[in-house]
Order: structure tokens, then sequence, then C-alpha cells
């Protein structure tokens, strides 16, 4: 451990003490043969045949490699279903150079293209970690929750918070576009996608202005593929698991593009049956902290879910100047679950004074439909405007049953009838106006308005002893909420030889409007607030010489309460156990502040500083009757201190690994039922192995670790982590790839920890049914268009500024 370390201290300084040479950058812009932009092309950068350097080429279609020195270089551009270009006698004089390539569609079928170049698991470009999910054997037949626990810095909660590294409160957008989802229902909708449709994650800890300013700690994007060869293709994939029960993952993808229209079409279903275990075992005190009674509770969840989602788009390019975009999406999902509990209440000394068996089952359907519209028009060779509306319909209905019965001659039996329906719609408009000064200079600004409505309806009802079934106006609940928002950004790049400079500043506006409707136990009630702020973000960044970068960024952000969680409605979790709403939930409000060094592709080490107020926890309260209630609310702050390094290398031909270790200092400090502080030092590990063991054979090793953690202020998790391996061959000629993976081997993810409340403490376990072996075939198919014969890339080069 000791020897790594210096070795990557080493890796950190080596090299500052040499003379700083003058280096430049080359800007390769990806098209095809109607100088349409390839945004995902790779291109690599070749001097006396040694790779010196790659990147990916973005949505204009410009890959960027920096920290080039003057020289003679070959340069590689390829893209699946296009036919590879290569670049000989490149000379790089004292200037950047600017070079366009274009790509032909490969004539032959899709089945017989071969591409040279693949994307690596994990790539870093300034400002955000991209997961490229392709690239791993791994994640065969798995969902994008399982995908996401895999990520470098992101973690999952038993509470289903998403955080990315080791802070809690992320914005998950799909597409670009916000999911307006929390907590049960992100992860509801998130595990219904297969990771067969995604092209790439984007893991961004300090986004731009021109992003929603929510998200504490920054965003993750979630982008599905669209395929953007001429013709008519598309890729199938089947995938089968066994894990304690069977489970399937399959996908569809087809792209029709020919002429001026583009239309791609993707259908996902999985069905999957799980089984999970918690144990608790809560102990009460008196003033003196002695045991008075302790409460053990073993639960078993056995679940059955079925997903189907569907997603059909379309592009049309009006003129060359003026496109127009289309796109409508759709999910079913249906979950079932059958559960039981006991409640063993027992003295001090371990004897059982009485015992409750709970039998529960339910059924949460969730239909999802959305629609997009919008135009990109290019009102002149360095202006852009962009126009898009987005409406959204979430439907969720959860019918609940528990019955719980007590033994002894004090017995009973009680039962529990919930129906609890949401309705949530979203609808939003936003328009972005693009303008390059210069060949280096970018101003960007926009403006975008949403407004969100729901209707959550919680009916629940109570028998005692197999009698007559009343209602329970105490735990039943009507709730409205209405939310706008108004938002205005503007921001602005310049590169200068050495230095890239970005700043932006975005305002946002909220209002809403909650109504909770009485009945003959509670009364009616409504409540109204506005706030704004102005939230400034930028970055500078500095090419020391062809092997240093320094990079420092500082942004502020804010994280709304999900308007579920200000509804004050109740929530049974068990006889013992319940979840209630907030309606005084406030903002939390973050400022992040980073420094980050990069040497050459090799090492990457980020020192960063977070401060929030009014820090969101999840709350565990104690109510007279010895229940405890979950909530969540504001408890004061937080100083988030975090140094990472990442190293991405080739130790050998055959073998790439990418690692990065994150430590994380946390500082919490809030009002619960007292002046309430805590702090924790925790350490998180991903690694992630890629072998070539054949021409033909390819297999991964990964894992992930995270020691003794702290997301809430109350509740302490011990060390928990994952191990998986997986191998990838392609047969058919090439046109099929089998894979074989197999998830956390020994079965070591879960989560166990300790949680204080108000006289009482718990100890929890939670297993998980992640141990699973996946077998999939993905087959690709279809027919390019053959295209007119182009002059050669070379021919098409130009260069600037020589």
């Amino acid at each position: 451990m000791k020897k790594s370390f210096l070795v990557l201290l080493l890796g950190f300084f080596m090299g500052t003490s040499a003379a700083w040479a003058q280096t430049y950058q080359l800007i390769i812009k990806v098209s095809d043969e109607k100088q349409l932009p390839i945004e995902g092309g790779v291109v690599e950068l070749f001097a006396k045949d040694n790779k010196t350097g790659n990147a990916i080429s973005k949505k204009n279609g410009e890959a960027v490699i920096a920290n080039v020195k003057p020289g003679v270089y070959e340069l590689a551009a390829s893209f699946t279903g296009y036919e590879p270009q290569r670049l000989k006698n490149i000379t790089l004089t004292n200037a950047d150079l600017y070079l366009e390539i274009k790509l032909k569609v490969a004539v032959n079928e899709l089945a017989q293209v071969t591409v040279q170049a693949t994307k690596p698991f994990i790539q870093r470009e300034q400002g955000k970690l991209i997961v490229n999910p392709d690239a791993s054997p791994t994640n065969n037949g798995t969902t994008v929750v399982e995908l996401l626990e895999k990520s470098p810095g992101v973690m999952i909660d038993r509470n289903n918070g998403i955080s990315l590294r080791n802070k809690s409160g992320v914005l998950v957008l799909i597409d670009d576009k916000p999911t307006y989802l929390q907590g049960a229902d992100l992860i509801t909708m998130l595990s219904s996608m297969n990771t067969s449709q995604v092209e790439k994650i984007e893991l961004i800890t300090n986004p731009s202005a021109k992003y929603d300013a929510a998200g504490n700690s920054g965003i993750i994007n979630i982008k599905t593929k669209k395929v953007k060869q001429i013709g008519f293709n598309g890729n199938l994939t089947m995938a089968a698991a066994m894990g304690v029960h069977p489970r399937t993952n399959n996908s569809l993808l087809l792209n029709y593009r020919k002429n001026k229209w583009s239309h791609y079409f993707s259908y996902g279903i999985n069905y999957a049956k799980t089984k999970m275990t918690i144990y608790a075992l809560r102990t009460y005190f008196n003033a003196a902290r002695s045991p008075i009674a302790i409460l053990e509770q073993p639960t078993v969840f056995n679940n059955t879910n079925l997903n189907n989602t569907l997603k059909y788009g379309t592009e049309f390019a009006a003129t060359d100047k003026l496109s127009f975009v289309f796109s409508v999406s759709g999910s079913l999902i249906n979950r079932k679950a059958r559960n039981t509990a006991t409640a063993d209440w027992l003295s001090p000394s371990g004897t059982i004074d009485s015992s409750i068996f709970t039998s529960s089952k339910s059924e949460n359907r969730f239909t999802t439909g959305t629609m997009s519209i919008g135009s990109r028009h290019k009102l002149s060779k360095t202006q852009q405007l962009t126009i898009d509306a987005d409406a959204a319909r979430y439907d969720l209905n959860n019918e609940q049953y528990f019955q719980s019965d007590r033994t002894g001659s004090q017995g009973y039996t009680i039962g529990t009838l919930g129906n609890i329906p949401s309705l949530i719609k979203i609808f939003s408009v936003n328009s972005n106006y693009t303008q390059e000064m210069g060949r280096n200079g970018k101003l960007e600004a926009g403006i975008k308005t949403s407004k969100i409505d729901t209707d959550n309806d919680a009916g629940y009802a109570v028998s005692m002893n197999n009698g007559v079934w009343k209602p329970d106006y105490g735990k039943s609940n009507h709730f409205i909420y209405g939310e706008k928002i108004h938002a205005a950004f503007g921001m602005y790049e310049q590169k200068f030889k050495k230095l890239t400079v970005q700043a932006g500043l975005r305002y946002e506006y909220t209002h809403y409007d909650a109504h909770q409707l009485g009945n003959v136990v509670v009364k009616d009630s409504s409540f109204s607030r506005n706030y704004d702020g102005f939230f400034p973000s930028g970055f500078v960044t500095w090419e020391a010489d062809s092997a240093h970068t320094f990079s420092v960024s500082v942004g502020r952000r804010i994280d709304r309460p999900n308007f579920q969680r200000l509804n004050p409605f109740v929530n049974i979790i068990n006889k013992y156990t319940l979840e209630r709403g907030n309606p005084f939930f406030r903002p939390q409000f973050t400022w992040n502040f980073e420094l980050s060094h990069q040497y050459k592709q090799l090492l990457h080490t980020t020192i960063s500083y977070s401060l929030i107020r009014d820090y969101f926890s999840q709350l565990f309260l104690t109510d007279p009757d010895g229940s405890l209630v979950y909530t969540q609310g504001n408890v004061g702050r937080m100083h988030n201190y975090t140094f990472s390094m990442m190293l991405t290398t080739k130790p050998a031909k055959w073998w790439s690994l990418n690692t990065e270790a994150i430590y994380t200092y946390k500082k919490l400090i809030g009002y619960v039922w007292n002046n309430y502080r805590s702090d924790i030092s925790q350490l998180t590990f991903n690694m992630n192995n890629q072998f070539r063991i054949s021409k033909k054979i390819s297999a991964e090793l990964s894992g992930t670790y995270t020691g003794r953690s702290r997301n809430d202020l109350q509740e302490l998790l011990y060390p928990f982590g994952q191990l998986n391996a997986g191998f990838s061959m392609p047969v058919m000629k090439n046109s099929g790839t089998l894979r074989l993976s197999f998830r956390d081997i020994f079965k070591t993810f879960w989560m166990e920890g300790l949680t204080d409340f108000k006289d009482a403490e718990e100890y929890f376990i939670v297993r998980r049914d992640s141990r699973v072996i996946t077998a999939s075939f993905s087959y690709r198919f279809g027919k390019t268009t053959k295209a007119a014969k182009q002059k050669s890339a070379t021919e098409e080069m130009r260069r600037v500024e020589l």
C-alpha cells in the first residue's frame, strides 16, 4: 500500500522540475459526407507509430488533443459504420492546428464493418467523467441502477438516495433533460431502463450555468443511444440472469436515416424476481442511557418486477441551417411485493415479552409518458439558436395491504389497507443562443420556464380482529402541489494559447403552492413560498506544458425538497416504523470549490471543498407509542473536504487499468432533538481492469469499496463493496457479441450500519439479491446506404493560423 502510494505521488510530481516546452493543440472536426458533425468519433494521434494522444468528438464534431509538441504526426479517425481514415505527414509548427476530416459510410453491410478503435470504459473531459457502458462486459443484462452502482464515485443508499463523490443531492438528467423525480420513484424508473439502451453516462461535479442549478453534488446525465449510420440498421440484445431467482433483460434499437430524415426507435423489456432481507435490532434507553426494551425485526421482501420502456424520435433537416426534432417515450412498470416481518419485544435481558407477525403485499403500477419537440437554427456560421418544449406525465398507483397478528393472551389481528395514487404533470420550455466569438471564444445565453403539478391522494382503512373495515382518517391524506421555476443564464468561454477561462451566472426564481385537504380528523391547510437566487459558476484551466494541466472551478448550487417530501402524509413501512413528509422543508444551498491537476493521460488529482447550508438529512424521530418515524428536513450545515486520485494506465499491451481513490472528511452540524454533531473520514475506491486474452476474447475484473461512511446526520454505514468479472467474444463475423458476467462474486454488496434516535438506537443490515450471473447475446444488423464517391479526407483538410 505504501509502495503504491509513493508511485502515485511520484507520478504527480515527476516532470515539474523540467523546463516547460511550448505545446499546442490539434482541433479535429469529424463529419460525415453531408458535412453533418459526428458525435462520439474516436480520434488518435501517432508519432513514429506510438500513440501520443486521443480524443472523442463532441456534439459539434470537434475533438481536441492538447499538449502536443511541434513535429510530424499521423492521425486516425473512426466511427461505427464508417470507413476509418488515416492522415499522414501532419506537420505541427508553432501554432494550433485545425483539421477537418470526413468519414465515408462503409459500403458493405454493417456486419462487415470492423472498428479499429474502441472507447475506454472511463474517459475524462473538462469538468466531467464519462462512463461508456459498452466497453465493459460486466454491464450486460443490467439495469441503469446497477450500472450507476459500479460507476466511479456513485453510491445508492438504502433509502434510495443517490450520492456522487461522497455527497448526496444529485440532479439526474436523461438526454440533458431533468427527470423531476427523486428517491424511490426515480430508482423505480431507472430500474426499468436497460444498460444496452445507454450510450454513456456523464458525471459532472461542477456544472456550468447552462444547466439547472439543482444538484448539490452535481449532475448525472444519462445519454441514450441514437444510431447515426445512414440506411437501416439496428441492435438486438437478449440477456438471461440468475440470482436467487431468474431474471431477463432485453432491448431492441432501430435506426433509419436517409436524405433529410432520421428515425430512431428503442424498446426494452425486463423481468426480475428478487429477494431482499433486512434485520433491525432497536434498543430503547431511559434518561440514564440504560436499556429498557429491545425490538428485534427480521423482514423478508420478495419482489416481482415487469418493466417495459419505449422511445421513438425523428429528426428532420429542413435546410442546411434549420432542423427539427421530435420524440416520445413511455414506460409501463409493474412491481409486486410479498413481504413478511416479525417484531419481537424483548426485555433488557433478552427474554421475549411478545411477538407480532406482519404479512404484507403491495402492487405498484408506474406509467410514464413524455414528449419533446424542438428546433435547431443555424443563424450564421457563428450563431445558433435552439428552442425546446417538453411535457411529461407520471401516473403512480400503489396498493398496500398489511396484517399484523400478535400472539399471547393479549393477542389481536390488525389489518390495514392503503391506496396511494399519485399524478405528476410537468411542462417546460427553454431556448438557448450560442455565438462563437472569433475562433477561440464562445458566448451562450438562455431562458427556461417549467411548471410542475402533483396530486397525491393517500387513503387508508383499518380493521380490528377481522371486523368491519373503517377509514383511518389519521393516516389518510390528500395533497395538491404546484411549482413554477423561471431561469435565465449567460456564460462566456475564451481559449488562449495555454489558458481556458469560462464564467457564467444563472438566476432562478421559484414559487410553489401546497394544499393539504382536510378530513374529519386532519385539518385543511395550505401554504405558499417564493424564493430566488443567483448561481455563479466557472473554471480556469492552464496547460503548463505537455505533461501538466491545472484547473480550478467554483459553483453555487441549490437542492429543492422533493415535492412529495413536502406532503405530510404517512407511509407505513411496518408496525413500528412509519415515514412522514415535512411541509416545512426548505431548499439547501451549496458552494463547491475544486482544484485539479492532470499529469499527461496518466494521473488526475483533485482537491475540493463544499459548504452546504440548511443541509438535507434523513431524520429519525420517536413517537409516544414507541414507533419510529422517518422524515427529512434541514438540520444545519455540512463541511465536505475531498481528495481524489485517478490513475489510467496500460501496464501491458493486453492490460488497461483505471482506478480511483476518493478520501472525504465530513463534518455535520445540526439540530434534531438537541445540538447534534458528527464527523467522519471515509474512503471510496473504484477499480476497472480490461484484459485482451486473445484476438477475440476480452475480459474485465472490476470492483468498488466504500469504507465507513455517513450520508445522513444520524446514520453510520459500515464498509461494503463488490467484485465483478466478465468476458466478451465476437461471433458471426463480428456482427454478434457473446458476454458472460459475474456480479458481486463474494456477495458483499450489502449495507450495514447504526442509526441514532432520541432515546433509542438501531443496528441494521440489508442483504440484497446482488450476486448474479448473466449471459447475453447482442446482434447488430442492417445495411448502410452506398454513398457517392467523395474526395479523400486528406484533400479536405485545411489549416488555420500556420
